[in-house]
């Protein structure tokens, strides 16, 4: 958090000195709010705050003028005050941010600054100059969007890759406790998700308010077009643990070479993971991917192995598409599911019992 940090006290600092000095405002104390309140320590949405903290605090500013100034301050006046201008920024724009604003604002104008001349506009004035140093900040000292998005991307990989090795150990060691392990980690990797999106957002960003960081805009294409898809995976990740406990935990046979799979599709995503890194187009990453995709058979084992199956195929698709192949260009790699339950050439067990 260093360099976001770094921005919101340098852009603090010159955003007083330009409402003090230049504009000429006596306590411009809204201008160094506005630059911690638009570039904070969250990730995303920079713009999007920038722009509800301006109409937020102009809401409360201009309620809160025009009520004190004609029935007074006080507790029954700040309720109503603080009430309409939440009101009106509700009405205006749900986000939080410009309702907030809107009714922190009006408490200043009804208990600290009461309403003399221009004041109301100098402050208006000081929350968009605030505004536009937050961004000058992260234009001139941004954070690397390729080092901010690499880093959370990390997580997202890896949390796939270990969720599709323990599952294949489950199946291996027949022990449902390890996929039950599998799913509660897979679980909690929804947080990790939504940082990488937030950090694909705010590395965009970054790219396109600062003139040092447009080159890597083509980086981040790859971050961008792996984002949705991996978070599919993931859930499908979740579904395949669910039913590797179900079919562990009953009489079923599972195919033998689910583990292997799931392995290779395991060291695909860290190929993935490691060419999105370095800048290079995923062919590693695909090789693999198809390699597991051909030898996705029709063959039939009961109803849980079934739902495995699936979710298998869908996984590979999922890795596909993060790859940068088409959803029915990755769907047509796989062999169709044209066996039937009572096939004769089904490797079906004799032992196998319903499960």
């Amino acid at each position: 958090m260093a360099p976001t940090i770094g921005q919101c006290a340098v852009g603090a600092a010159i955003a007083w000195l330009v409402a003090k000095n230049l504009l000429g405002h006596s306590r411009p104390f809204f201008a160094p709010i506005a630059v911690v309140v638009s570039i904070g320590v969250a990730l995303g949405q920079r713009m999007r705050r920038v722009v509800e903290l301006v109409v937020g605090v102009t809401l409360g500013v201009g309620v809160g003028d025009l009520l004190v100034s004609r029935i007074g301050s006080g507790a029954w006046q700040i309720a109503l005050v603080v009430a309409l201008a939440m009101a009106v920024a509700v009405l205006l724009d749900s986000g939080s941010l410009i309702v907030l604003q809107a009714g922190s604002s009006a408490v200043l104008v009804a208990t600290l600054l009461p309403p003399s001349g221009s004041g109301g506009l100098d402050r208006m004035v000081d929350a968009l100059v605030g505004g536009l140093m937050g961004l000058a900040a992260v234009a001139l000292l941004p954070t690397s969007p390729a080092t901010l998005v690499r880093r959370h991307a990390k997580g997202t990989f890896g949390a796939l890759a270990d969720a599709l090795r323990q599952i294949a150990e489950a199946i291996e060691n027949g022990d449902a406790r390890v996929a039950a392990d599998a799913l509660e980690e897979a679980r909690g990797s929804q947080k990790d998700v939504e940082e990488f999106r937030q950090a694909l957002q705010t590395g965009k960003e970054i790219a396109t308010i600062s003139p040092l960081h447009r080159h890597r805009r083509p980086f981040l294409d790859g971050y961008e077009q792996a984002a949705v898809p991996l978070d599919h995976a993931l859930r499908n990740a979740r579904v395949l643990a669910r039913r590797a406990i179900v079919a562990l935990d009953g009489p079923g046979a599972l195919p033998p070479r689910l583990p292997r799979e799931l392995r290779e599709l395991a060291d695909a995503t860290l190929m993935l993971r490691d060419d999105l890194a370095a800048g290079r187009p995923p062919e590693r990453a695909a090789r693999a991917i198809l390699s597991v995709a051909s030898r996705q058979g029709a063959e039939r084992w009961g109803f849980s192995a079934d739902v495995m199956t699936a979710q298998l195929r869908s996984i590979i698709v999922d890795l596909l598409q993060a790859t940068g192949i088409d959803r029915d260009e990755a769907v047509a790699t796989l062999p169709p599911l044209d066996a039937h339950p009572d096939d004769s050439t089904s490797p079906r067990k004799s032992t196998q019992r319903p499960t």
